[in-house]
């Protein structure tokens, strides 16, 4: 006697395609595959049977995921009709091909030893007196008995736990807080506003003839020289790289980004980036509009504030005050009195500068990480001179072919811890 007819499965365009791309990860566990696998079989027409004998499973399994796939057609549906994402359509797919709840044994911690099981976990070891920087799944096992909390636990219970709550002991990341932020807040979010305002500005600056460039350095950058050429990608093949190289030291590169084009102008490559090294780029970029205005975006390396440059910018605007003696008296005093004669607004030639610990807010260093990116991560370097033409010729390329304005949305609110 024949059975009952199979459920028909029936897949959208975007079902079909995310099912596809979700059973080419080489993390999905293969549970998951094969039960996409059962789906997208079936959604083709393929029997019960012939699906069983293909994938090793029994038509009970089939069936099974026959009837989950048929009873969720209507949300997933819905959902598409809703207008949802691939990102939340993939979570919902997934959400359908999950293990159902079972009921099992009832669970051996209450809620309060599993929150303080927790709480532990994010605790620093040292506070359990236990010289080490970071928990691992037998040490906190350990701990929580030794504080009884619980009679007894196992390392996958508290690995299991960990997984639950999102928490990663053996993973960190470096975080950096700006100074002026902790010190002087109103000062920090006024500098940040500042900064802010006049990148938006950048276009209606540069149709006024006003050069507004982002300027940073970018020190010990590696001439290495790969041993063997490398492997060229191939299908089913990436690119190989020799992991042997030649150190031939390394360059600075001092590089000017103009915010209203994208350009990078007058960059200075060579072995130093001394307080005259930097005074003598300034100068450069100036010279190729000596009667224009320049407005420079840069961090407050002491190079920066030097006594020199305020020497340098007072002798290109004419002024011809006493400017002081450095660390004595005037102008030159101190890096406070410097910065303030060179963010001056009345001057042709003056400097915004961002606070302390904020590279963020420095256009150039975005366009660092296109340079690192495109050349300097897999590049290739006989020695410091053809690192430094190579850069040279990136640059023209760049600004050929690549440049353009960053698009910044950021204006300047207080951001979170």
């Amino acid at each position: 006697m024949a059975g009952p007819p199979a459920v028909p499965v029936v897949l959208s365009t975007r079902q079909r395609k995310i099912l596809k791309k979700l059973r080419r990860q080489r993390t999905l566990s293969q549970c998951l595959v094969w039960r996409i696998n059962i789906v997208l079989r079936a959604a083709k027409g393929q029997s019960n049977s012939r699906i069983a004998r293909g994938l090793s499973k029994d038509r009970q399994t089939v069936r099974l995921w026959r009837a989950r796939w048929d009873a969720a057609h209507g949300r997933l549906q819905a959902a598409e009709a809703a207008g949802c994402t691939a990102k939340e359509l993939t979570a919902l797919l997934l959400e359908v091909l999950a293990d159902a709840p079972r009921c099992g044994t009832p669970g051996k911690f209450s809620a309060v030893q599993l929150a303080r099981i927790i709480a532990v976990a994010c605790e620093h070891p040292h506070a359990s007196g236990r010289p080490v920087t970071h928990w691992t799944p037998r040490e906190l096992a350990a701990e929580v008995v030794q504080r009884r909390i619980v009679p007894a636990i196992s390392v996958r219970t508290v690995g299991r736990l960990w997984q639950q709550a999102a928490l990663k002991p053996h993973r960190s990341r470096y975080w950096l807080t700006a100074t002026e932020r902790i010190t002087d807040p109103a000062r920090f979010e006024n500098e940040v506003r500042h900064i802010c305002a006049v990148y938006l500005n950048a276009p209606a600056l540069h149709a006024q003839g006003v050069h507004l460039v982002s300027t940073d350095e970018k020190t010990g950058i590696q001439a290495l020289e790969r041993q063997q050429s490398p492997l060229p990608m191939r299908p089913g093949a990436v690119e190989a790289r020799e992991f042997e190289y030649v150190r031939h030291g390394t360059q600075c590169l001092i590089a000017n980004f103009e915010v209203a084009t994208g350009k990078i102008l007058c960059p200075t490559i060579q072995s130093t980036r001394t307080e005259a090294d930097f005074v003598t780029h300034i100068a450069q970029t100036v010279a190729t509009d000596p009667a224009g205005e320049w407005i420079f975006i840069t961090d407050q390396l002491n190079t920066h504030l030097s006594a020199s440059l305020v020497e340098w910018v007072a002798q290109q605007c004419g002024d011809a005050q006493d400017l002081g003696k450095k660390g004595v008296t005037g102008i030159l005093h101190s890096q406070a009195t410097r910065r303030e004669y060179l963010e001056d607004p009345r001057h042709r030639i003056r400097f915004v500068y961002t606070p302390k610990h904020a590279s963020w807010l420095n256009q150039v260093e975005i366009w660092f990480s296109i340079l690192y990116r495109r050349l300097l991560k897999r590049g290739n370097f006989t020695s410091t001179a053809d690192l430094r033409q190579q850069i040279l010729d990136f640059i023209d390329y760049f600004n050929q072919l690549l440049a353009k304005p960053f698009r910044w949305t950021y204006a300047g609110k207080p951001l979170t811890a």
